[in-house]
């Protein structure tokens, strides 16, 4: 993938970041190289080799956004009733790590809630979620969070009848 320090990368768990640096870390007694990514007030490290960038993505470029958008404008697709076999799938998504299946999962638990009350495993996936999209969102099309929410929630508003 060829990162670079500067460079702004999505971690699958944790979301957007920067490379702040190159460093070597003694991993299992090997001396691994590493990419130091700082995520918000968080600083990780990620190994260099396939391995660990494997973890890591460039964020979207922007002409993808319009498979993103299409996303909101497709309908939702319905989620098992089964809490556990929800979280399951929602999670399965949420590590697929690209940004047309966090979009799917806003979409969904968007309109699950309208149906249901969320637990708290839904609600904090959607959170997670949201911030993932709208950060990368924000970042891709060098827009304001305040803007990139904005629209999020008037892509999310159901349509008239």
């Amino acid at each position: 993938m060829g990162f670079q320090i500067g460079d702004k990368v999505i971690h699958w768990v944790y979301g957007l970041g920067e490379i702040i640096q190159m460093d070597v870390k003694n991993i299992h007694e090997h001396p691994t190289p590493c990419f130091v990514v700082r995520i918000r007030d968080l600083s990780i490290w990620v190994t260099a080799d396939d391995k660990g960038a494997s973890n890591l993505r460039r964020p979207t470029p922007p002409g993808n956004f319009d498979e993103i958008f299409a996303v909101f404008h497709s309908p939702a697709e319905p989620l098992p009733n089964d809490r556990f076999e929800r979280k399951k799938q929602l999670g399965e998504r949420m590590r697929g790590g690209n940004l047309v299946s966090i979009s799917t999962v806003v979409r969904d638990l968007t309109y699950h809630r309208g149906v249901v009350n969320l637990n708290y495993d839904d609600k904090s996936t959607l959170q997670r979620a949201k911030s993932f999209l709208l950060d990368e969102w924000s970042c891709s099309l060098s827009v304001p969070m305040a803007e990139a929410n904005t629209e999020l929630v008037h892509l999310l508003a159901p349509e008239p009848a």
